[in-house]
């Protein structure tokens, strides 16, 4: 780990802590995790976002794009110290020269700042799993049952709430379900106050998504660079190779998996669920045909492929000749020809243009430029989320 370790992905903070908390188990780490809890204003990053702190000054993530780490780190130096969690408000709304950076941080933000303890090994643990999870603390409690930090987590598969060792119990699990499970579901993070036996309760709630899934078929050069934009932009990424002779682990190293087959055999080495995001890039025919009707059958969420409209045509012609149905439904979520059109022709250029395209499906945003946006720039937040029926 380095000092410069700002700009890397959440889920590579995530690994870190899974790291870290491994090492703690012979060794004193002493590290301390913040977490933006709210923000109003302006802000880089928003509720949810992680940065860990070490005992010898290099941290790993980021909060801000460089107005408050030098307060966090004396935060978490305190932390450190008394052994307690703390929550902390930086308001840079009225000065944003405050910290004489005046570098446009024109907000209120609040953090949550914990020693990394084994208390946190479920969220890791799911997150390796690559299962959703919610992470639920105390920032403030009337209750006198709950203090802050006291901590539970929430699986919104199996509807269950976790509580660590030495925790409190007697959590409002009703009142907290389901807007635990849509903050994991969604991966949104908010503070909740509810009534607790007459008494308010504060909560954070934070949702821990399992990453994107990713699935590239194809084993081309043009494929690493799409690999490595993907995982760089946290998504989950595997590569299913068609050619034998291929060392497809060594050829894509962003890649999180890799494996070789035939295109009659994908579901042999992978499953395809509704939250696979497809990218074909096979460059042949044949190849294409039989991956996209092993795609267009199964639930995948995006089914991008490379070339022309009329290739695709060509491909539907195919299958309809062979007997195959395929639904409207199933068109619907085919991308092609694949990407934004960013104007680009290099391997890097399109390989940007795919994986916008890929964001902009994920996130439920139309692509636009911002400055024609009003609004927040993040999409829908946890309060909208918080309102859908369940």
């Amino acid at each position: 780990m380095t000092e410069h370790d700002w700009n890397i992905p959440e889920p590579a903070v995530l690994n870190r802590v899974r790291t870290r908390l491994e090492a703690s188990a012979t060794e004193a780490t002493e590290d301390v995790l913040a977490t933006i809890v709210s923000v109003e204003g302006n802000a880089y990053r928003r509720p949810g976002a992680k940065m860990l702190f070490a005992a010898d000054g290099t941290h790993s993530g980021s909060l801000t794009p460089g107005c408050l780490e030098d307060a966090l780190q004396k935060a978490a130096a305190d932390v450190r110290d008394s052994g307690t969690i703390q929550y902390v408000t930086y308001d840079m709304m009225e000065d944003d020269d405050v910290w004489g950076l005046g570098i446009g941080c024109h907000g209120i933000i609040d953090v949550l700042l914990e020693p990394l303890t084994a208390q946190y090994q479920p969220a890791v643990d799911a997150f390796a799993n690559r299962e959703d999870i919610a992470v639920i603390t105390v920032i403030d409690s009337e209750t006198g049952v709950h203090s802050r930090g006291d901590r539970a987590y929430y699986d919104p598969v199996d509807d269950r709430f976790t509580i660590p060792a030495g925790g409190s119990d007697n959590w409002p699990e009703d009142a907290l379900a389901d807007p635990a499970r849509k903050m994991a579901t969604h991966g949104r993070s908010t503070v909740l106050t509810i009534t607790d036996a007459g008494n308010e309760l504060t909560v954070f709630i934070d949702g821990v998504p399992a990453r994107p899934e990713l699935v590239i078929f194809g084993s081309g050069h043009d494929v690493e660079p799409v690999t490595e934009l993907a995982a760089k932009n946290e998504f989950h990424v595997t590569v299913v190779g068609f050619r034998g002779g291929i060392p497809l682990s060594e050829r894509f190293p962003y890649a999180d998996e890799t494996y070789a087959t035939s295109p009659g055999s994908i579901e042999d080495v992978i499953s395809l669920h509704d939250r696979t995001y497809a990218v074909v890039m096979t460059h042949n025919f044949v190849d294409d045909l039989l991956t996209i009707e092993t795609l267009l059958n199964s639930p995948a969420a995006y089914i991008g492929l490379m070339g022309p409209r009329e290739r695709f045509e060509q491909l539907l012609g195919e299958l309809s000749e062979s007997g195959a149905t395929v639904t409207a439904s199933a068109l619907d979520r085919v991308y092609t020809p694949i990407g934004l059109n960013l104007g680009g022709g290099s391997p890097y250029q399109i390989a940007h243009s795919i994986v916008a395209e890929l964001l902009a499906v994920h996130n439920e945003q139309e692509p636009a430029h911002l400055q024609s946006h009003a609004g927040p720039i993040h999409g829908r937040v946890a309060a909208e989320i918080l309102k859908e029926d369940s």
